[in-house]
């Protein structure tokens, strides 16, 4: 067993024991020094950690037998509460081990969505995470749910030849079915906020948690997103207007970070969140450059975003927290040889922000398509249509012909800038109007 992360003097928090297992021995530190940091954001204090080198997890105990006496020896001497475990463990095996170590255990999943549970503030993310925990919960009932028919009636509820267990589980399948049409009305509200935002270009901040995305957000657009050093500091999609120029506005959106391991649940239930990211022309990831395994946090976010089908936005590498290297000339260096295409900032302290947003403009222009047209002053409503589709850069009154008159009439010429995702709208707003031509 290794020695204790760190100790308090609370006495009112869980004291936890981390549990890994590895398939080579000196691997997955990392992981359990995350999982230490999930324990301390979740309110419990750890005492050590117990690892063990596996090549196949135990169906019935994840662990060996002779690591389960180990731990339970280990909880027995030092009035341990909680186990944590750094995996996703099956229903059988938890209670396995609950009877034979006689403590209550959690693993990566639940401690996760624990944290989601008590990070939540708002309506919509109380709903996702209430549905993820269900959804978790739903294979893992035993007799202690029988509080769950109070939410429905309690006697009377219980079909013919039911057990309590049928029951609870019938009572979370229904409270998951209007959670889900909950967030289907969600989502629909959420889909025509964004069309009346489709004028501008959306940039999504994406990557690890705790990378400081909510800190490049405030930076960036003035705003007041919560912003803490810690892990999920940031639940919501927060949408804020970024102007990049007296003349360009974007809209920036923080995320919620990434997470090794991150359960599948939670992805599927914070669909509507997530979209904000899929339907983003760019997004900018942000890496914290000063955690020691960040190439790691990188490749989970990548990874996630190809799970949510986001991998193929044009993406901006940033690096984060270059006030933070421990030797920063030489490291930064290295960094801009191993990243050339990154763009190196502190967010806190606003270094690197200028060269920031100038790469983001020449994205932009790469996302955009400029041109001009005819449009006659009668026709108000393809006028107004161009409008929502993107930027009127000038307009001219001219005079034309070629639209079925005999004579000139007035006309506007347009030049305009448009996201290059909507050119196909375009040419069906003014294909009527492809063959007029100015009056000379």
């Amino acid at each position: 067993m290794g020695d204790p992360f760190y100790s308090t003097t609370e006495t009112d928090s869980e004291i936890a024991l981390l549990v890994g297992a590895v398939r080579t021995k000196g691997s997955g530190q990392d992981s359990l020094d995350e999982l230490a940091q999930l324990a301390n954001t979740a309110g419990a204090t750890v005492f050590g950690q117990v690892i063990q080198v596996l090549q196949k997890p135990n169906p019935a105990t994840y662990i060996g037998s002779g690591k389960v006496k180990e731990i339970a020896k280990i909880v027995e001497q030092n009035k341990i509460s909680t186990i944590l475990f750094d995996d996703e463990l099956s229903p059988n095996q938890i209670r396995n081990l609950e009877r034979l170590i006689g403590c209550k255990l959690i693993d990566r999943s639940q401690l996760i969505l624990d944290i989601f549970a008590k990070r939540a503030k708002t309506a919509v993310a109380k709903t996702q995470v209430e549905l993820a925990q269900l959804d978790y919960l739903r294979t893992r009932l035993t007799r202690q749910w029988t509080h769950l028919s109070r939410q429905q009636g309690g006697i009377g509820t219980r079909g013919p030849g039911e057990t309590q267990i049928e029951t609870d589980r019938r009572l979370i399948d229904q409270r998951m079915a209007v959670l889900r049409d909950r967030l289907k009305r969600i989502d629909r509200q959420r889909t025509t906020q964004r069309q009346r935002r489709e004028k501008y270009c959306r940039v999504a901040l994406v990557g690890y948690t705790n990378a400081g995305k909510s800190t490049l957000m405030n930076a960036l657009s003035q705003g007041d997103v919560l912003a803490e050093d810690r892990l999920f500091a940031t639940l919501d999609a927060t949408t804020r207007q970024w102007k990049l120029s007296p003349h360009t506005t974007v809209l920036l959106s923080d995320t919620v970070g990434f997470i090794r391991k991150l359960p599948h649940k939670l992805i599927e239930s914070f669909k509507s969140t997530l979209d904000e990211v899929r339907q983003s022309d760019i997004l900018i990831h942000v890496v914290s450059a000063c955690h020691p395994n960040f190439e790691n946090q990188m490749m989970v976010a990548r990874q996630t975003l190809r799970e949510i089908g986001a991998l193929e936005i044009p993406t901006l590498l940033v690096l984060n927290k270059i006030d933070a290297l421990s030797e920063p000339t030489e490291t930064l260096s290295a960094l801009k040889m191993e990243f050339p295409d990154s763009v190196q900032i502190a967010a806190l302290r606003g270094i690197g922000l200028d060269t920031l947003t100038s790469r983001v403009k020449e994205m932009i222009q790469g996302t955009e398509i400029t041109g001009s047209t005819l449009i006659p002053v009668t026709d108000g409503r393809t006028l107004s249509r161009l409008q929502s589709l993107g930027k009127i850069e000038s307009q001219e009154l001219v005079e034309i012909h070629g639209n079925g008159n005999t004579g000139p009439e007035s006309a506007l010429h347009l030049q305009y800038r448009i996201p290059s995702n909507r050119s196909h709208e375009l040419d069906h707003l003014l294909s009527p109007y492809k063959g007029l031509k100015r009056f000379s």
